[in-house]
């Protein structure tokens, strides 16, 4: 645990500048050399998104047949472009349809195949050595609670950095809003977290 004194850092100044920052929570700054792009993830731009009007007839749901070969494990589909996560459970009886935030850019953005592979209740946050760098004043470690950008639970993924987590701030879901993972309301990771298991499928597209 980090010796900066996380108590003189305020909730407000930590929260605004993490929200965005971390629903991606240090996205893949080594495995895919996003560090290297001229987009600076610590300093999403400052002009908010418009509403997202499309967003609301582009929620519905979908079946798994045209993503997945079978359910075994249980299946998470991330749209990205509709912002929603869909999950099945292993026996096809449970389906569930979240709004979700989605990264902030294309270059952000990673699609594709990976699973789950460890699941946290009340999970701590640290940054990388790369954002401590940039940022010197951000704790070196957050531990669960309020002040925390995963929110109440984190869904690890195979991908380096990613995750799908909740959020303590809630303007976020929805939108375009993180540096690469996939941040939902608390209420609803946690009924994710109850589902999915270790093994489980997902697929972001």
């Amino acid at each position: 645990m980090s010796r900066i004194p996380f108590k003189n850092f305020s909730r407000r100044q930590f929260l605004a500048g993490s929200a965005a920052l971390i629903s991606s929570s240090a996205l893949a700054q080594e495995d895919t050399g996003l560090s290297q792009q001229a987009y600076d993830p610590l300093r999403p731009p400052p002009e908010p998104e418009p509403p997202v009007h499309r967003n609301v007839s582009a929620f519905r749901s979908k079946t798994w047949r045209p993503y997945f070969d079978n359910l075994r494990n249980g299946a998470i589909l991330v749209d990205i472009d509709s912002r929603a996560l869909h999950f099945w459970s292993a026996d096809g009886n449970t389906y569930k349809l979240f709004p979700s935030s989605v990264p902030l850019s294309d270059d952000l953005t990673r699609r594709g195949r990976t699973t789950v592979v460890r699941k946290v209740e009340g999970p701590s946050w640290s940054p990388t050595p790369n954002m401590r760098k940039r940022n010197p004043e951000w704790p070196a470690y957050v531990p669960p609670g309020p002040d925390n950008p995963l929110g109440t639970h984190a869904l690890y993924l195979s991908w380096k950095y990613y995750r799908i987590h909740g959020t303590h701030d809630t303007r976020k879901i929805g939108r375009k809003s993180s540096n690469g993972c996939i941040g939902l309301y608390n209420e609803h990771i946690a009924q994710l977290f109850s589902l999915a298991k270790v093994g489980t499928q997902v697929l972001l597209i």
